[in-house]
C-alpha cells in the first residue's frame, strides 16, 4: 500500500495523511481495499473497471470495495471526471498511519487482518518487481537490493533505529502528482519497502553472540 506508515512514534502527520481509527481500521481489514487504495495513490483517479482489471477481479467487487472505502473516508467520487455510465474514484490521502498502540489492542482481530493485507500487498510488489527486473534499463537494475541483516536490539534501541530510517527516506523526494511535474529528468518512482520484525526468543537469548551480525542478504548488481 502507497505510504504506509506503522507503529507508535511515527513521523508528524501531514496534510495528506489519514491516521487509522478503529472504524477505518476495520475498514481497510481487507486485502482488496488495501490494494485499491494503493493503486488510487499511485496512478490518480480511475473508475471500479479499470481498477478490476488491474487486481485480477470482476468490477461488482471493485465497486463494493470502492463503496466501503468512501463510507470510511478514504476516497470520494470524482465527479468532475464521472458520468451517467461510469464512475470515477480517488484518493482523499498519500499516506496511512496506525500509530495508536491502544486501538491495535481494542480491535486486534482488524489489527491483524489490516497488516496481513498490508504485507501480502508488500509481498506482490517485492514479487513484480523481481519478475521485472531483467527488463529493466541498466542503469535501474543496478539499483535494486533485496537485503536483510540480523540485529540484537532492545525495543529501545528498535524504535530509535525505525526513526532514523525515517528521518533518512524523508531527505529524499515524496512521489506525488507535484514533484512528478517538478522532478529532474530521468526520476522515476521508487518504492522503499522498510521492515522491522522483532523477533523475541528467550531460549536462544543466553547462548547468543553478542553484538549485531549480518545475516542473509541479496544485492544484484
Amino acid at each position: 500500500m502507497t505510504d504506509t506508515g506503522t507503529g507508535p512514534d511515527g513521523p508528524e502527520i501531514e496534510a495528506d495523511s489519514i491516521v487509522l481509527d478503529a472504524k477505518g481500521l476495520r475498514a481497510l481489514a481487507h486485502p482488496v481495499r488495501v490494494q485499491l487504495v494503493g493503486l488510487l495513490r499511485k496512478h490518480g483517479p480511475s473508475t471500479a473497471t479499470r481498477l478490476a482489471e488491474r487486481l485480477g477481479v470482476n468490477s461488482g467487487t471493485a465497486s463494493y470495495h470502492l463503496r466501503q472505502l468512501g463510507a470510511a473516508g478514504f476516497v470520494e467520487e470524482d465527479t468532475e471526471r464521472g458520468n451517467a455510465r461510469e464512475r470515477w474514484w480517488r484518493s482523499l490521502h498519500q499516506m496511512t498511519q496506525l500509530n495508536d498502540p491502544e486501538l491495535a489492542e481494542r480491535e486486534p482481530e482488524a489489527a491483524l487482518a489490516y497488516l496481513q493485507s498490508v504485507a501480502a500487498t508488500y509481498t506482490l510488489r517485492a514479487q513484480r518487481a523481481v519478475n521485472e527486473l531483467q527488463t529493466l534499463p541498466r542503469a535501474w537494475r543496478g539499483t535494486f537490493e533485496m537485503s536483510d541483516w540480523a540485529l540484537r536490539l532492545t525495543p529501545e534501541e528498535t524504535a530509535a533505529l525505525r526513526l532514523e530510517l525515517r528521518a533518512v527516506v524523508a531527505r529524499y523526494r515524496r512521489d506525488t502528482p507535484e514533484s512528478a511535474v517538478t522532478a529532474p529528468e530521468g526520476a522515476e518512482r521508487v518504492t522503499v519497502i522498510a521492515h522491522l520484525l522483532p523477533e523475541p526468543d528467550t531460549s536462544t537469548a543466553s547462548a547468543a553472540p553478542a553484538g549485531p551480525r549480518k545475516a542473509t542478504g541479496t544485492e544484484p548488481s
